[in-house]
């Protein structure tokens, strides 16, 4: 907290020469020892009592009373009747001196102490966004896992109605010849001929097939 004011150079010129000289002589020591001091500090208490000293000059006197003079050799009142010195006026160009605050050096263990936290709570962060990143990255390779396998599925299962389709087709006409046919050549061949036929239409439906799903690979 300031407690003091660094005197300016107004300050200086009035108390090293005459502007001051009506001031009691106590009050002009402690200003010329304030100023001879180390930054030249003027305390805030000694401002307040140059503050009623210059008020209390700067007062007109009533006529037929005179302002008792303190006990000691006789100060020749230099004031006028009313002072033309304010405080504000000799105050131009001082600055209020802020004392530094001494900074308590930091406990090791302590600084130690913050670091170790600091790190810890880093590194569960980084666990708890990489933990999210790994379980998106696996949760996507099994889902392209099981298209694949789905894809694989399905040609599979159309390859093998295809074949049973047509075994289908041959057994289905050989034996229902037999009502037109007498002869086995006849039977084969009319069964080869239907069994090759939906053996052609299933082939086309199965290729359309293969060429979506093997897209999708």
């Amino acid at each position: 907290m300031a407690s003091a004011l660094r005197a300016g150079r107004r300050l200086r010129r009035a108390v090293e020469g005459d502007e001051l000289a009506g001031l009691p002589a106590g009050l002009r020591a402690e200003l010329e020892a304030a100023l001879a001091s180390e930054g030249a500090l003027v305390p805030f208490s000694l401002l307040r009592s140059l503050h009623a000293a210059l008020r209390e000059a700067g007062r007109p006197r009533r006529s037929g009373s005179r302002r008792p003079r303190p006990a000691g050799p006789p100060v020749t009142d230099s004031f006028p009747a009313e002072s033309p010195l304010y405080l504000h006026e000799l105050l131009e160009g001082s600055e209020i001196h802020l004392p530094e605050v001494p900074v308590p050096p930091r406990n090791p263990e302590l600084v130690a102490r913050l670091e170790r936290i600091k790190a810890k709570l880093a590194n569960e962060e980084y666990r708890r966004m990489t933990r999210n990143i790994t379980g998106q990255e696996m949760n996507g390779t099994l889902a392209e896992f099981g298209r694949q396998v789905r894809s694989v599925k399905a040609v599979v299962i159309t390859i093998f109605n295809f074949f049973v389709t047509v075994a289908a087709a041959f057994a289905c006409t050989y034996l229902g010849s037999q009502y037109v046919f007498v002869e086995t050549a006849a039977r084969v061949l009319s069964a080869v001929i239907v069994a090759s036929v939906v053996g052609l239409a299933e082939l086309y439906v199965m290729v359309r097939t293969l060429e979506g799903d093997l897209g999708k690979l």
